[in-house]
């Protein structure tokens, strides 16, 4: 939904994320919202986005911008066009970066061309695995070739930066078949590729099938994928520089970057979030809904926003930039959160977990160590019992 209160941003590194929801198929994996991609369904999105993109604030000026979902290269080329045009319109200025998020199938010329015109920076292809065995097991569409000729066409046009994505710790997946992919990944030669870890979402086939018996987790087998793929993209000329994250120099995500240090975002599209002027906020999952509440109707009164103080934000931007390789800077962290109490708060815990070797001090910087990054996930949810520990004092 549109900011509350809108007001010009002050900050330069405002983003703003799209969720195009429309999806050809439900992967077994995902839990995002999604949609049929029917043309009316289609058309009446469009309507909502630019309605929406209208109540963006004045002179918006947005450093980065991403569009995710679903699938946004499902979109027709004229589709994306207006899309791209309508969100221009409202910004002071062109951003620095603009990321979107193609599958193989969608990936066709013409919308290649109509993107690198509206000045997109970064594709970012969901490759997931080149092992057609795999790619069935995740329940995705594309098989290995329309990588490979999807890449052809994205190289041919010459964008900025290219990231893949890739998934491991699958059920059945070998310590060969992911090393495999990854070099297959390095050998097309993007500047940037996320592996993500297998994740069993509520509400999704793989879910379901885990819950049966079917397939089984193994978090021996997800610790050794982990290690051996930062090996493998380390030795390819990758530099980790976020737990899933790598990239030659200069091919960082900056949209990312500014997300995991908690600055701005406004989300556009149904079910995407915000974080804009204090408040954090989310559209209603459901495009009928949404669409509603763009309308102002009664029947879909937008959600409460979540008021942040400076201890939510400053936990936030602890927690998540402890996933950047670089850490955090305590010292900075406390100057911009001054009423966030940051040394009450985690010094024992922080001291806990450098004796315990998860976490590496260096002058007012702090950063995960190699062990800590394999348990990045729960050293998280300790800051933010602590941080609830201490919101609970007298």
């Amino acid at each position: 939904m549109c900011p509350p209160q809108a007001k010009p941003s002050s900050l330069s590194d405002l983003g703003i994320y799209c969720h195009i929801p429309f999806c050809a198929s439900t992967c077994d994996f995902c839990a995002f919202y999604q949609e049929a991609p029917k043309r009316s369904e289609i058309e009446r999105f469009l309507a909502g986005m630019i309605l929406e993109f209208d109540h963006l604030p004045a002179n918006c000026h947005a450093q980065t911008i991403f569009w995710g979902g679903g699938t946004p290269g499902l979109l027709p080329a004229k589709d994306l066009l207006s899309l791209g045009e309508a969100l221009l319109s409202r910004l002071s200025s062109p951003p620095l970066e603009w990321t979107v998020e193609m599958a193989p199938s969608t990936v066709k010329l013409d919308k290649l061309r109509v993107l690198r015109d509206l000045g997109v920076t970064r594709i970012s292809m969901g490759v997931q695995s080149f092992s057609e065995p795999i790619l069935l097991r995740l329940g995705r569409l594309h098989q290995p070739k329309q990588i490979f000729t999807a890449w052809e066409r994205i190289q041919s046009i010459g964008f900025e930066h290219n990231n893949m994505d890739l998934i491991f710790a699958i059920p059945g997946q070998t310590e060969q078949q992911w090393l495999e992919d990854i070099s297959q990944a390095i050998a097309l030669g993007p500047d940037h590729i996320s592996t993500y870890c297998l994740t069993f979402e509520e509400d999704t086939r793989l879910y379901l099938k885990l819950a049966r018996g079917e397939i089984k987790r193994s978090e021996e087998q997800e610790v050794a994928l982990l290690e051996a793929g930062w090996q493998a993209l380390r030795q390819g000329g990758f530099e980790q520089y976020e737990i899933s994250n790598f990239a030659r120099p200069g091919g960082a995500c900056q949209h990312n970057i500014n997300t995991w240090r908690m600055t701005e975002w406004i989300g556009c599209g149904p079910s995407a979030a915000s974080q804009y002027q204090r408040r954090r906020y989310q559209n209603p999952s459901d495009l009928n809904l949404w669409l509603e509440q763009l309308d102002g109707l009664a029947g879909a009164p937008p959600a409460e926003p979540i008021i942040l103080d400076d201890k939510q934000l400053a936990t936030d931007a602890l927690i998540f930039g402890l996933r950047m390789n670089q850490g955090v800077n305590l010292e900075a962290l406390a100057k911009r959160y001054p009423q966030a109490s940051l040394a009450d708060t985690f010094n024992d815990l922080l001291h806990d977990l450098e004796n315990e070797g998860y976490l590496v001090r260096k002058g007012n910087r702090v950063k995960l160590s190699h062990a800590g990054r394999l348990v990045c996930d729960a050293i998280g949810a300790s800051l933010l019992d602590a941080s609830a520990a201490w919101a609970q004092q007298p």
